[in-house]
């Protein structure tokens, strides 16, 4: 089979393939699964579970991609990590009609959020450094130690320029100047990539989100609408994305929860078909943000945006307007079978939707080399290196506040106490999107490992904040 033959051009090979699917198997491509792989992939421990992967798949028509296999059971470490993917991606390769292999996302923003992974600051600390070369050292760092343990896709950079202070996700973004985000955009997207060819399997599609126009929502709501012109949208939001795409070469892009002018991102031919891949050429994929497609309709006991009666009409509205697959669990988009059946949508359109997504996988090389080394997985996490360069990320990203009155350094000969007080003084402060890092520390901590003899370190919590940090 064509297909097959890892001599002829990707291009060659998507056609190939395409033409040898069923409709049911390009739908599949077009759904994730996150949330139900621990009821459909793995047990109890997170462990992949051939009984329950057959009972789930055993139809035989495959799946476009898993979210985040690093939380299975709990969370796996690296060496775990690499050992599930592999398991799980023979499954998939051996038991399907084709042999499509699946693609595995994780978060990524300011490292693998997964045990193990190495965290360093949060990208608006980043952008404090006005040092792309930094930031492009840390997202490869990143990308070499999430492709180790199995994964193929990052759902990061975050390019929203945040102009709307009350958002409770600006410390996910590259700050408010736009020209600042596109230039760390880039350089992020060239970390995670390399060169986008993936031959050393050190490297990891990145995916842009939020587009766009999520940085300013109503009332700093997240989800809220973005009360934009058209004016704003060229110069301040829209940039970012194109320089990463045009530039870096950014294999994905993620659609914001918002509307602009009353039309919600993941329903917006404007945006995703017109500008994304009309003006700009993007030839890359689009994934839905997690249940966004269903929040066309209405999330229950959430929010919803009621331009659909119900998820049938929500998944034909996002596959018209551009949305190539629908993350994280299968809801809405396995109604496209039927929606193609009864004549509201053409194959073609399907065709599509799949295609950029299967060329990704032959870029990512997965039908000639898909599996990874568990060895390879557990050496890269521990590599020194890779605790240097966040070091060296922390320091950079450092604020100093003004040294009264000569306050530092403190004098230990006249020092018998030191009072460590603050709800966040006795806990791990990663932030957002964190995972479990191998070292960690805290501020009473740090404080205790270097005072001197003699000097008594006390604490106290003092107040609340929010329950457990959350």
């Amino acid at each position: 089979m064509l297909y097959r033959d890892r001599s002829r051009p990707i291009d060659e090979r998507v056609d190939d393939l395409l033409s040898r699917m069923t409709l049911e198997e390009k739908v599949s491509q077009m759904l994730g699964i996150w949330r139900q792989k621990d009821d459909a992939l793995v047990d109890e421990s997170g462990r992949f579970d051939p009984a329950r992967a057959a009972a789930r798949f055993g139809d035989g028509h495959g799946l476009g991609q898993i979210g985040r296999p690093s939380d299975a059971g709990g969370g796996r470490t690296a060496r775990q990590n690499a050992e599930l993917t592999n398991d799980i991606q023979r499954f998939f390769i051996e038991r399907t009609r084709l042999g499509i292999p699946v693609i595995f996302h994780e978060e990524c923003l300011h490292g693998q959020a997964a045990p193990e992974g190495t965290s360093f600051p949060q990208p608006i600390g980043l952008a404090a450094t006005f040092d792309p070369d930094l930031v492009e050292r840390l997202y490869a760092m990143t990308a070499a130690e999430a492709r180790a343990r199995g994964t193929h896709q990052a759902l990061t950079p975050v390019v929203d320029v945040a102009r709307e202070p009350r958002w409770g996700r600006v410390e996910e973004t590259f700050g408010e100047d736009a020209y600042l985000v596109g230039r760390m955009g880039v350089a992020a997207v060239r970390g995670f990539q390399g060169d986008a060819t993936f031959r050393d399997k050190k490297h990891v599609i990145a995916t842009m989100k939020h587009f766009a126009a999520h940085g300013q929502p109503e009332s700093g709501i997240n989800c809220a609408p973005a009360n934009v012109s058209m004016r704003v949208m060229r110069e301040v939001f829209l940039p970012p994305f194109q320089q990463a795409i045009q530039e870096g070469g950014a294999l994905s892009v993620m659609p914001s929860y918002n509307e602009v002018d009353g039309v919600p991102s993941h329903a917006s031919r404007w945006l995703l078909q017109e500008v994304l891949r009309g003006e700009w050429g993007f030839r890359g994929f689009i994934v839905s943000d997690y249940f966004a497609i269903r929040e066309l309709c209405e999330r229950p006991e959430l929010y919803g945006h009621h331009l659909t009666r119900d998820r049938k009409e929500a998944a034909a509205l996002a596959a018209l307007s551009g949305v190539d697959i629908e993350l994280p669990d299968p809801d809405c988009y396995p109604f496209l079978v039927e929606l193609v059946r009864e004549g509201t949508l053409d194959e073609s359109l399907i065709d599509e939707r799949v295609r950029p997504m299967l060329r990704a996988k032959f870029q990512l090389g997965l039908f000639d080399d898909p599996y990874v080394d568990p060895d390879a997985g557990e050496r890269v996490v521990r590599e020194p290196a890779h605790r240097e360069l966040a070091l060296e990320a922390a320091r950079k990203t450092i604020t100093l506040l003004k040294n009264d009155a000569a306050l530092l350094p403190l004098d230990a000969s006249k020092i018998r106490t030191i009072a460590v007080i603050g709800p966040n003084a006795d806990r791990e402060m990663l932030g957002g999107y964190s995972g479990k890092p191998l070292h960690t520390s805290t501020v009473l901590q740090a404080v205790r490992d270097r005072v001197p003899a003699g000097v008594e370190v006390l604490h106290h919590e003092g107040c609340k904040i929010t329950i457990g940090g959350a």
